[in-house]
């Protein structure tokens, strides 16, 4: 699924993230592991709290570089 997500519709970030979560537009969640678990854990909670998959990635940097950025990314979201 990872290799889907720079074609797919998305959003990168913890707030954008979140918000999509609260929005109930977020369809899957990707997590960094090597990302800070301040930033990841309160997602991952809000995820399993809606039903959302969640997914994890390595590094920060393939996920960001699976997103099409050039930085690297704590989470992202795959939305409607």
């Amino acid at each position: 699924m990872l290799t889907d997500l720079k074609s797919a519709k998305k959003v990168t970030g913890a707030k954008q993230v979140t918000r999509a979560l609260k929005n109930g537009t977020a369809r899957r969640v990707f997590l960094a592991q090597d990302a800070d678990p301040r930033v990841t854990e309160p997602i991952e909670i809000l995820c399993r709290e809606q039903g959302t998959e969640t997914e994890a990635v390595a590094t920060m940097a393939a996920l960001g570089s699976a997103c099409g950025i050039a930085v690297g990314s704590a989470v992202a979201a795959v939305v409607d």
